[in-house]
């Protein structure tokens, strides 16, 4: 294809336009937060920042458009670093808020500009001369200038809820302005005489309706249907078997249709079944290779198993739908994860085909050993950041357990000849010790009971001993009791001098026992216990401290919205977000919460988060269930998510499990649309 107009023609218009867009914009959202009532309490925010909007936005958009120009994908993440706690950016409630604010922006640009984006992708496809447009490509996607606009916000004061406010109330000025400017590349398209060139490049060689088919078999956009189900269609086919037939010839069929749905009898159901799953697109050939080598296996079964054709809920669909979600999470036949797996199912796939009869209980153990298989691989990817991740989700429950500490040693010490200043180290910075060793390794761990039975031996250490023996034990005690004390402090950073008065009083005890004395004076007068827990100084940050330096130092630079070319949208399965919208209804918590506790390590996601499409798996799932380790297709990937941040994606239709839309649902639908059809 010959293109006459500079590659950089439209960004150079792009980058001339920048700042009459910003100004454009500025006024268009103060138009639309006067005219709608609804948006009265965000006046004051946008009043706070309307100064320097312009500004912040034109700058930012500069910016990226200039990384466009260097051939540089412009919203293009820095690789992170993969290890520990600090390596990892958390996403949490504040973070999928952006994230569902940039997706709305775009995604409300793209429904108002869609044919000129069309061409608009294919001119760059054009340009780097592939016959499919990717929107990754386009350096003048949506995305770009949703980000310029989450940049613009975020660089004020204003809270995150704000900002997500403000972000959907921008959204359809933001739509407007955008059109007017698409129009005008799309112009400059036309008169370099290559706008009927760029308006059919890298279209799609498929069936246009396939989509809407599809939809309209699983029932999408209406409140009673249901997808279709192998039961149900076998029915249809006996249904339509008992029709008459014909005797006129048929009308010559168009040879881009579907090929129509002929009589069929149990064995050419499940030959035509199966070859719509072999003909899947997502299917990488390796992967479709496999499957087909276990169709001998299904073949032989549904000759004794009447069950195979009308049970969805079959063994042998299930195996079926967890190995083909698994293998096309991947993006590269030549993924080492990918190649390890299918070398596993070698093996099986053999066993089934050598069986003598398969049954459906030979393919549950064969799906049982599977899913452990899948399970294994992706703890193995998580694992080096499981245990930090653990520690932060422990740190969640450090208030509670500081409180449970005090009240035990409290109780411990009532009655203890401890001096005043032992007695307060033990209620305020040994708790914190302990505490701290329970968030970091565990709260059964070694570490952790260590430090609690260390009260005990100091307790001990102070009675008074019976005779001259129990005195030279106590004497070589001693020395292991405070090493451990120094050890203990330590370990919270307690300084010298704060932590000197208590140890020295704890050691002038131990001299009077020694010298055969009571522990404690008995003039001395206890102290009242101090009024509330304060951690010690120098004491760990908190687990809120730790999310929040972790929000601080993630990398500003959110990536494109529809990055991911390997996300396609319309095969996306429809989430049900109205109901989990719905927060404060029982119905909705309920819903939620059955969501959340169906996750399991090894399932493969589609999410929008840090401002991209992913698809990565569960590695890791805390104990309380509060946080969620994902690794994406690069195995360096990883992404760290709150509860709160998974709840608000679902809510928002922005998180959807690939095995939603499975393998077997797909074909099930397309036989019946060709039904229809037929």
């Amino acid at each position: 294809m010959s293109i006459s107009l500079h590659p950089h023609e439209l960004l150079d218009q792009a980058l001339t336009e920048a700042g009459p867009l910003a100004r454009e914009l500025m006024n268009l959202v103060q138009d639309e937060l006067d005219a709608d009532p609804q948006y009265f309490a965000l006046r004051e925010s946008w009043r706070k920042i309307r100064t320097r909007f312009a500004a912040d936005f034109e700058g930012r958009l500069i910016e990226l458009l200039h990384s466009g120009r260097r051939g540089e994908d412009p919203l293009q993440r820095a690789p992170r670093q993969a290890g520990g706690l600090a390596g990892l950016s958390l996403v949490d409630e504040s973070q999928a808020l952006q994230d569902v604010a940039i997706a709305h922006v775009a995604h409300t640009a793209e429904e108002q500009s869609r044919a000129e984006l069309h061409q608009l992708g294919n001119f760059y496809a054009a340009l780097r001369g592939i016959a499919r447009a990717r929107e990754r490509d386009n350096p003048l996607r949506p995305a770009l200038y949703a980000h310029a606009l989450h940049h613009a916000l975020a660089a004020s004061a204003l809270s995150p809820q704000a900002q997500y406010e403000l972000m959907r109330a921008a959204a359809v000025p933001m739509a407007r302005a955008l059109h007017r400017l698409y129009g005008q590349f799309c112009a400059a398209l036309r008169a370099a005489d290559i706008g009927d060139l760029v308006a059919s490049h890298g279209r799609v060689q498929t069936n246009p309706m396939s989509h809407q088919r599809l939809a309209a078999a699983r029932g999408i956009g209406t409140r009673n249907s249901m997808p279709g189900t192998l039961d149900g269609l076998s029915r249809r086919v006996d249904a339509f078997n008992s029709r008459p037939m014909p005797f006129a010839a048929a009308a010559p069929r168009d040879p881009q249709a579907p090929a129509p749905f002929v009589r069929t009898t149990g064995p050419d159901m499940l030959s035509r079944l199966y070859d719509q799953i072999l003909a899947d697109p997502r299917l990488v050939p390796p992967l479709k290779a496999l499957l087909a080598r276990l169709q001998i296996a299904v073949v032989r079964l549904a000759r004794t198993d009447s069950t195979l054709l009308r049970r969805q809920d079959h063994p042998t669909w299930a195996l079926l739908n967890r190995v083909a979600a698994h293998g096309m999470a991947f993006g590269r036949a030549d993924d080492p994860r990918l190649v390890e797996f299918l070398r596993f199912m070698e093996a099986e796939a053999q066993l089934l085909v050598d069986a003598p009869t398969p049954t459906a209980a030979l393919f549950q153990q064969v799906l049982v050993r599977v899913d452990a298989h899948i399970d294994q691989q992706a703890r193995q990817s998580g694992e080096r950041n499981a245990d930090a991740l653990a520690a932060l989700e422990r740190g969640q429950q450090r208030d509670e357990w500081r409180q449970l500490l005090r009240e035990q040693i409290d109780h411990q010490i009532a009655d203890a000849p401890l001096g005043p200043r032992m007695q307060r180290f033990m209620q305020i910075a040994w708790v914190e010790v302990i505490v701290n060793a329970m968030v970091k390794h565990g709260r059964e761990s070694r570490e952790a009971q260590d430090a609690v039975e260390l009260v005990d031996a100091v307790l001990d250490s102070l009675m008074t001993p019976r005779d001259m023996a129990a005195r030279e034990a106590l004497r070589m005690r001693l020395p292991v009791i405070i090493e451990r004390l120094v050890a203990g402090c330590d370990s919270i950073q307690i300084s010298e001098t704060k932590r000197e008065p208590a140890l020295a009083e704890l050691m002038g005890q131990h001299a009077r026992l020694l010298r055969g004395l009571p522990a404690l004076d008995p003039s001395a007068r206890r102290p009242a216990p101090p009024p509330a827990p304060a951690p010690a100084a120098g004491a760990p940050a908190s687990a809120d401290e730790i999310v929040k330096r972790l929000m601080e130092e993630r990398d500003s630079q959110l990536p494109s919205h529809w990055l991911s070319a390997d996300v396609d949208r319309g095969e996306l399965p429809t989430v049900p977000v109205q109901l989990y919208k719905e927060h404060d209804s029982p119905d909705a918590r309920a819903a939620l919460q059955r969501w959340i506790d169906e996750l399991q390590v090894g399932r493969w996601f589609h999410m929008f988060i840090q401002g991209d499409w992913h698809t990565a798996q569960i590695a890791w799932i805390s104990e309380g269930r509060q946080f969620t380790l994902f690794v994406g297709r690069d195995a360096e990937e990883r992404l760290p998510l709150t509860r709160r941040a998974l709840e608000a994606l679902l809510a928002n239709g922005l998180i959807t499990a690939l095995e939603d839309d499975s393998v077997v649902q797909r074909a099930v639908d397309t036989l019946m649309s060709d039904l229809d059809g037929g």
